[in-house]
C-alpha cells in the first residue's frame, strides 16, 4: 500500500462558482429565499439542490454552455497531472452531481479522475437527481456521505489527502491524514479542532506538497 490519493469536493473548490447559484442567478431568483432557508437548516441540502436543478427550464445545449462557463481554479489541470506523475491518484467528490462536473473536466482536459457525486441526468429542460438509497455511500442529507467515501479510501491507500470549501466538507475533513480548507470550511475545523492547512488556490497546495516531497 505505497500508493496516495488526493481527494477534492467540487464546487467552489476547483470551480470558482457553485452550479446552483448560476442557476439562482440566470434563471430561479426565487431560490434566493429557498437558499436562507437551506442555511438555517430547514431544507435538506439534497432536497434544496433537486429544486433548484428542475428549476433551469433550457434546452440541453444551453445548459452545457452555462456550465462550460464556469471558471475553475486555472492550478487544477497541472495540479491533477503532478499528482497522477507522484503515484497518485485523484478524486472528485461532491454533494453535487456528475452531471455538469463530467463537463467541466472534459473540457480542461482532466483525464483518468473518477468522480464520486450524485448521480445526474437531463431530462425535460431541467437536470435531475437520481438517488439509491441502498448505496453504501447513501446520505438523506446529502445523497452522498463523503466520510464514508474517504474512509473507505483509506482501506487502499497509505495515504489519503483532502480539500474542501464548506459545510459538507467538514465532515470527511475528520477521516482524511490532512485537510487542505477553503473559505468557510476554514473556521468550521477551527471550531472543531480538526486540524487543516488553510490554502486558497490548488498552487499553494502544490506548493506545499512538493515541500513535503509528497509531489515530485
Amino acid at each position: 500500500m505505497n500508493k496516495w490519493a488526493f481527494v477534492s469536493d467540487f464546487d467552489g473548490t476547483i470551480s470558482n462558482q457553485d452550479f446552483y447559484w448560476l442557476v439562482i442567478e440566470k434563471y430561479f431568483p426565487e431560490g434566493r429565499g429557498l437558499f436562507k432557508r437551506w442555511k438555517a437548516e430547514e431544507v435538506l441540502d439534497i432536497d434544496f439542490l433537486r429544486t433548484v436543478f428542475s428549476s433551469i427550464h433550457q434546452d440541453e445545449h444551453k445548459i452545457i454552455e452555462d456550465i462550460l462557463s464556469i471558471p475553475i481554479d486555472n492550478g487544477v489541470p497541472e495540479f491533477v497531472r503532478k499528482v497522477q506523475e507522484s503515484n497518485g491518484d485523484f478524486y472528485v467528490l461532491s454533494a453535487g452531481t456528475n452531471y455538469y462536473i463530467d463537463h467541466l473536466l472534459k473540457k480542461h482536459g482532466i483525464k483518468d479522475v473518477k468522480v464520486f457525486s450524485n448521480e445526474g441526468y437531463f431530462q425535460e429542460k431541467n437536470i435531475h437527481l437520481t438517488i439509491d438509497e441502498t448505496h453504501p455511500h447513501f446520505s438523506k442529507r446529502y445523497g452522498i456521505d463523503k466520510s464514508k467515501v474517504i474512509q473507505e479510501l483509506k482501506k487502499e491507500y497509505a495515504k489519503v489527502y483532502f480539500i474542501g470549501d464548506s459545510e459538507p466538507d467538514s465532515h470527511p475533513a475528520a477521516y482524511a491524514d490532512l485537510t487542505f480548507a477553503k473559505n468557510g470550511l476554514q473556521e468550521m475545523l477551527r471550531e472543531r479542532n480538526i486540524p487543516y492547512v488553510p490554502v486558497e488556490t490548488f498552487k499553494e497546495v502544490e506548493n506545499y506538497l512538493m515541500s513535503k516531497g509528497v509531489l515530485v
